[in-house]
């Protein structure tokens, strides 16, 4: 027999674990803490490890509430926040006070096929194709053929997802934050432009492809935390239809299934497909829809090889330094540091260590 006590301490060595081996940041202890005992262990514990703790206490006095099983303050009808210090904690109490637990479904989609898309070049502001119009045609019968109530449609402020929610013939709202990843200098070009053009940004993208960041653009790293606000307000919503990028489309799904960094860049989003997410107690349930309208496909795989002695790039950074230049497999930090001295010299710059 394992008492609670038992059950307790070694759920904490696990966060021991988990916040000084496995370098996390936040680690949530969901237990019955309501002694004087039990908190005292936690933060002895805390004290010990020089851990910050951040109590949250779920109460409910609405006893048709508690006949439901549902452990929320009467739903959300008041909250009761002390002794918040710092900015973690602070937006801890934001999220929890924006999540309810209304059934609703959120819609994601891309824009129609875009006259870029068609030339196989990322970015840019093109308008829709033919096949891209009548995906939005069809967009808006699936739509109308669901009865959704109170449905609120989001799009970008690009031509693409504006034309396609037009055709969808209900209101719809812009949202600057969900404009697709900005592409730098590599805007309007096909990845083969990009690799005869930029042989070490290309391999760069390829050996840490979530936080590498364009040239003058955006990496996805930046774009999870430009898209906060807007994950933010899906969690206050109901049913909500957003139009929005492949890159965009990605960090909102990564969110929902709680995927990780190295997952993210990959995801599948095709275009002219509707993924339906049902957010449930533990997860995330996903139907996907495809509209039966053709359309090129966009998706690049993660490469088989990573960057340990490539070619490309040693050629290209030693066709300027003309001096030998060893490359190691690297991951994380250590990539994106790789990636800003061999920028510097490329473009003559000096770097001190």
């Amino acid at each position: 027999f394992v008492s609670s006590r038992q059950c307790a301490l070694a759920a904490l060595n696990d966060v021991r674990q988990f916040l000084t081996d496995e370098g996390g940041q936040v680690a949530v202890f969901d237990a019955t803490n309501t002694t004087r005992e039990r908190r005292e262990t936690i933060l002895r514990f805390a004290e010990q490890n020089g851990f910050k703790v951040f109590f949250v206490e779920s109460v409910c006095e609405d006893p048709d509430v508690i006949a439901e099983n549902i452990v929320i303050i009467d739903v959300g009808r008041r909250y009761l926040v002390n002794r918040v210090q710092d900015h973690i904690q602070s937006r801890i109490v934001y999220y929890l006070m924006n999540i309810h637990i209304t059934p609703r479904s959120i819609y994601l989609c891309r824009h129609g096929e875009s006259d870029l898309n068609i030339k196989g070049r990322i970015g840019g502001d093109s308008g829709l194709s033919a096949r891209g119009k009548e995906f939005a045609k069809s967009l808006g019968q699936f739509i109308q053929s669901q009865n959704i109530h109170d449905l609120k449609v989001w799009t970008s402020q690009m031509k693409r997802t504006i034309q396609t929610a037009e055709a969808v013939g209900v209101p719809y709202e812009q949202w600057k934050a969900l404009n697709e990843i900005d592409a730098g200098v590599c805007e309007e070009l096909t990845y083969e432009e990009i690799q005869q053009r930029y042989p070490l940004e290309f391999a760069l993208r390829d050996q840490d492809k979530y936080r590498y960041r364009y040239p003058k653009g955006e990496s996805y790293e930046d774009l999870v935390q430009r898209l906060e606000p807007v994950i933010m307000e899906l969690e206050r919503q109901e049913n909500v239809l957003v139009i929005c990028h492949q890159a965009v489309m990605r960090c909102l799904l990564a969110y929902f299934l709680d995927k990780t960094a190295e997952e993210l860049p990959y995801l599948k989003c095709p275009l002219h497909t509707v993924l339906k997410l049902t957010p449930m107690a533990y997860g995330c349930k996903v139907e996907s829809v495809c509209l039966n309208v053709d359309a090129v496909n966009t998706h690049r795989d993660r490469p088989s090889v990573r960057l340990t002695n490539t070619q490309p790039l040693s050629m290209s950074v030693s066709s300027v330094v003309k001096k030998p230049l060893c490359l190691f497999s690297l991951k994380g930090k250590c990539a994106v540091s790789l990636q800003l001295c061999l920028r510097a010299l490329l473009y003559n710059k000096v770097i001190k260590l």
